[in-house]
């Protein structure tokens, strides 16, 4: 029988995955209108904990201040690349003249990135309260008490390192860092919170052989995690343009893409297709109200949420509603497919004789 400090274990936990999501659709929210120098430092906001609304609240010399403050934060970041052998990174963080650059005052994008940290703040409460009702597992499955260590710990890095994209003016490897470390606190959290439920539950047992769906649920899984690196990519150049652009003619950005456009764009396909197949594999194998048949059925629902989207992008001029929504499905197709590999995974097959 559960426990209700368990039950509490597996609210809490998640309750922290959902806001996870909703901290990558704030960041969504803040890549795709350009907020994400609307505070020029952390973790405050230009220097104060409620952040101005009008110039005059602005601290006096705030561009000269801020500007410095990075360069020394980025020195010794590129330092720390150093010390891991990433000289070049290293260096092209020194070099990197738009560090030098400050960002004009805009009371929308300063809120706007402002509510994307609170909303960061409050993941991290929630993770510390995960970890702390973990420890009613040390007994039952310590795995579930170190996990939830390991996650706290890299949502301590994951801070850290968004201090780190302010500080460098939103260099591209770093934010692509940034939100791979993303899927890792959500992978984490996930099979902490599907350890516990299934702690209770006898493994789902049906008559036909399995190795295959497992096999091909993590290729898709891979398949899945490669597009969200190339889509990552493929905003940083759009970001690249834009600013080359001035900003302007944004009907001709999806135009001077290039290769990773093309790239990302048929790779959705494959992407497409791969879970398709899986859908018709747990189609197959599962019926009536089996979680991996409900979770194969969501899977559906978002992946055609997230083609939508992104031909909305591709055709419609990158409206930013639709930016955001592209990043927050194609993070929540991860989630359940990852979610789907882990209920799959624990399935047995009848022996046959």
């Amino acid at each position: 029988m559960i426990s209700k400090s368990e039950k509490r274990f597996i609210r809490i936990n998640f309750i922290t995955i959902i806001l996870t999501l909703v901290v990558i659709l704030a960041g969504g929210i803040v890549r795709s209108t350009g907020s994400g120098m609307g505070c020029p430092d952390w973790p405050k906001c230009f220097d104060q904990y409620i952040p101005p609304t009008s110039v005059k609240q602005l601290p006096s010399d705030y561009e000269k201040k801020y500007v410095e403050g990075r360069v020394k934060k980025n020195e010794k970041f590129a330092k720390y690349l150093e010390r891991l052998g990433k000289t070049e990174q290293a260096n092209s963080i020194r070099n990197d003249k738009s560090i030098l650059e400050h960002e004009e005052f805009n009371v929308a994008k300063t809120w706007t990135e402002y509510i994307n940290r609170l909303s960061g703040a409050i993941l991290g409460i929630f993770m510390l309260l995960t970890t702390v009702y973990s420890f009613t597992f040390k007994n039952k499955a310590k795995r579930i008490v170190i996990l939830s260590i390991l996650n706290l710990f890299v949502v301590g890095y994951q801070a850290w390192l968004g201090s780190i994209v302010v500080s460098t003016n939103l260099t591209q490897w770093v934010v692509t860092v940034h939100m791979l470390l993303a899927l890792v606190i959500l992978s984490i959290a996930i099979y902490t919170y599907n350890y516990a439920k299934q702690l209770y539950q006898e493994p789902t047992v049906i008559m036909y052989r399995i190795m295959w769906l497992k096999g091909f649920l993590a290729f898709t899984l891979i398949l899945s995690v490669i597009q969200i690196i190339l889509g990552t990519e493929v905003r940083e150049h759009i970001d690249s343009i834009a600013k080359e652009l001035s900003y302007n003619g944004r009907n001709t950005w999806i135009s001077k893409l290039g290769n990773v456009f093309s790239l990302h764009r048929d790779l959705a396909i494959a992407v497409a297709i791969s879970n398709f197949i899986v859908y018709k594999m747990v189609k197959d194998r599962f019926s009536g109200k089996a979680s991996p048949l409900i979770t194969a059925n969501n899977i559906m629902i978002v992946l055609i949420v997230q083609l939508m989207s992104g031909f909305v992008l591709s055709y419609l001029a990158l409206p930013p509603y639709a930016q955001t929504i592209h990043i927050l499905f194609a993070t929540l197709m991860f989630s359940l497919q990852y979610y789907l590999y882990l209920l799959v995974y624990r399935t047995k097959t009848y022996k046959t004789t």
